[in-house]
């Protein structure tokens, strides 16, 4: 796509990595039939294809509205339309370059300026946690709409953190909201982890990826909470520690580790930092990487739970799986869950059809874009009905929140569930 840049844009860093992404672009439209907005509302402006005609438009010096506003804000970065497209256009390093310049140019009415601030500090602040003990103690009492932000509060299992020492060591973000939220994903990888003979270790002064902010354009304070996450790693990294250096640095929520990934790109631009984030990302895996190495270690633990008589009748335990968005199309990591849970005895599978769409978390999307994200939770629950299981697991924290919501059944992080068929190590 043949791009000329509007002379404020010419010779800067965004309108030249805006121009690059826009040429391969060849506007054939495939990606419209796998995005989840296009498919609910028809429109061409609220597909893959018509957002990159209105950053084109705005990159070119063309007139920019609240409307042009309205439609990328609309867009999930699910980034479904990266996996679809033939010609490898990076629709979501685009979509952030495009929604900085729109904005810019065009100002937020007031009150929806007040969410996203309220968002981007509240999510990421050290009152989130107290303020979150303190729903879920009158959460009886809420509202409907709140209740389904407040997750039941969490049994002792939830706290029980390893205390063996090993040789290999990961290094584990906790995250912003997942400490709060739902403690027991965080503990679980551990004791999963502890369990095939590796050692997790936390940086206490590390903290939200930098997604939150990012993804609500505040794009400095974005990679400000980069940068603090680097150098909070840096020395486990560097083996500067008592507890040496680190093999990894495990993710289990994909949306973090889809942006820790991305840190080198975001940082490429910064002399102090630009090599430091290429380690970083490079160093980086989700935690259904590791399962290949897992499972030999975990296998014989599972089994030893069973007796004899209920091994020779075993039947896999059945988990309905939602892949999320920033998992399979964000990392591009596909099938390794449920070939590996497998493995495990567990029998594990997606939806019969539409597995490769949003489930509507989108980070704070369910907050920002209520209604789109309701209707695409209860497709994605309706698409997951055939699936006999009385469980759904997912391996982000938002999508299970969201997906809990509207779900009788429980939905959990996969890592939970393994843990509880391994037997208690001390």
């Amino acid at each position: 796509m043949q791009t000329q840049l509007a002379p404020e844009y010419a010779g800067t860093p965004d309108g030249e990595a805006a121009e690059a992404i826009l040429r391969k672009c060849v506007h054939c439209g495939f990606c419209t039939a796998t995005c989840p907005t296009y498919q609910l509302l028809g429109d061409e402006l609220d597909g893959p294809r018509g957002r990159i005609y209105l950053m084109k438009q705005v990159l070119e010096g063309g007139a920019v509205s609240r409307s042009t506003q309205q439609h990328l804000d609309r867009c999930l970065t699910c980034r479904n339309c990266e996996s679809t497209c033939p010609s490898g256009v990076q629709y979501g390093h685009l979509v952030e370059i495009g929604r900085k310049l729109v904005d810019q140019k065009v100002e937020r009415p007031a009150p929806e300026r007040a969410v996203r601030w309220l968002l981007k500090e509240g999510l990421t602040s050290p009152l989130f946690a107290p303020a979150m003990k303190m729903g879920q103690v009158v959460r009886p009492l809420l509202p409907k709409s709140l209740k389904h932000k407040v997750p039941a509060r969490s049994g002792a299992a939830a706290h029980r953190w390893p205390t063996r020492t090993h040789a290999r060591k990961v290094l584990m973000l906790m995250g912003c909201v997942q400490p709060a939220m739902m403690p027991n994903i965080n503990s679980a990888t551990a004791r999963v982890l502890d369990a095939a003979g590796i050692q997790t270790v936390v940086a206490d002064s590390a903290g939200c990826c930098g997604a939150i902010r990012s993804h609500l354009n505040d794009q400095e304070g974005g990679l400000a909470d980069m940068r603090r996450n680097i150098d909070a790693w840096w020395p486990l990294v560097e083996g500067l520690t008592e507890a040496g250096s680190v093999e990894a640095i495990v993710m289990n929520a994909s949306g973090c580790g889809a942006t820790v990934k991305d840190y080198g790109h975001a940082l490429a631009h910064d002399p102090d930092y630009a090599q430091k984030a290429e380690r970083i990302s490079a160093l980086t895996r989700d935690l259904s990487e590791l399962l290949p190495d897992l499972v030999p270690k975990l296998k014989p633990l599972i089994s030893s739970r069973r007796s004899r008589h209920e091994a020779d009748s075993f039947e896999p335990t059945p988990l309905a799986y939602h892949p999320p968005c920033t998992l399979q199309h964000g990392q591009q990591l596909r099938g390794g869950v449920e070939t590996h849970l497998a493995e495990l005895g567990f029998a594990v599978q997606t939806a019969p059809c539409d597995s490769h769409l949003c489930c509507g978390s989108a980070g704070t999307y369910s907050v920002l874009q209520p209604e789109l994200a309701l209707q695409l939770r209860d497709r994605k629950l309706k698409a997951l009905e055939p699936v006999q299981a009385e469980t759904i697991v997912s391996a982000n924290i938002g999508c299970i929140q969201h997906l809990q919501s509207g779900s009788d059944r429980p939905v959990r992080h996969w890592v939970e569930v393994l843990d509880e068929a391994l037997p208690e190590l001390r």
